[in-house]
């Protein structure tokens, strides 16, 4: 009598698969802020903030803003 042949290991679920063209939008808050050119000066100044520390709250901003409407454009519709 021939062993039974092992069964064959199952896979993990596959990914979900969103190839949506709204997700290269997240790449602007990566690539905006590593911009040299932003950070040389000193002027102009925000309630007396330096350029430096008030741009980087509006990458944050940036961040955010991006992150949300990507979300509300890809998020899936429908009933639950």
């Amino acid at each position: 009598m021939a062993a039974p042949e092992p069964e064959a290991p199952t896979t993990a679920p596959a990914r979900a698969k969103d190839h949506s063209p709204w997700n290269w939008l997240l790449f602007i808050p990566i690539v905006v802020p590593l911009i040299p050119a932003f950070f040389n000066g000193d002027s102009p100044r925000v309630f007396g903030f330096p350029r430096f520390y008030w741009l980087q709250l509006a990458f944050i901003l940036l961040g955010v803003g991006t992150t949300t409407l990507v979300y509300q454009m890809t998020k899936k519709r429908g009933g639950r």
